[in-house]
């Protein structure tokens, strides 16, 4: 795909609904931005919790460092989907940035948060 125009999917938030179909057929990779504590109190299935502090450093490694650390594979700068949410929106939407501002051109927020998720999903 040529430079120019993006499609309006590739918005950087992300609605329940849409995250709901990204999940479903795979496409999306999920980063719970949250602290180690509230992940492990419960988390949108699939998501790799990378708290936001240390987000820049972990998206600035080799990528073998990232598996080795992350026990997962890094994310690739063209990734389509890199959808990154927290409790309540505002860590998902600085992640995002941070992500964009590396390259992540795919990065996007989440902003129902894991509390929109708990709600209609829970």
């Amino acid at each position: 795909m040529a430079g120019g125009c993006r499609a309006p999917s590739s918005a950087p938030t992300v609605s329940l609904p849409e995250l709901r179909s990204l999940l479903a057929s795979g496409r999306a990779r999920l980063f719970d931005v949250r602290s180690r504590e509230e992940a492990a109190a419960g988390t949108i299935p699939g998501a790799l919790n990378i708290p936001v502090s240390e987000l820049e450093s972990a998206l600035q490694m080799e990528p073998a460092a990232f598996q080795a650390l992350y026990s997962a594979e890094k994310p690739k700068l063209e990734d389509e989907h890199l959808v990154f949410f927290c409790q309540m929106g505002k860590r998902g939407l600085q992640a995002m940035q941070l992500a964009r501002s590396l390259g992540y051109t795919g990065a996007r927020n989440y902003a129902g948060a894991y509390r929109e998720w708990l709600e209609k999903e829970g």
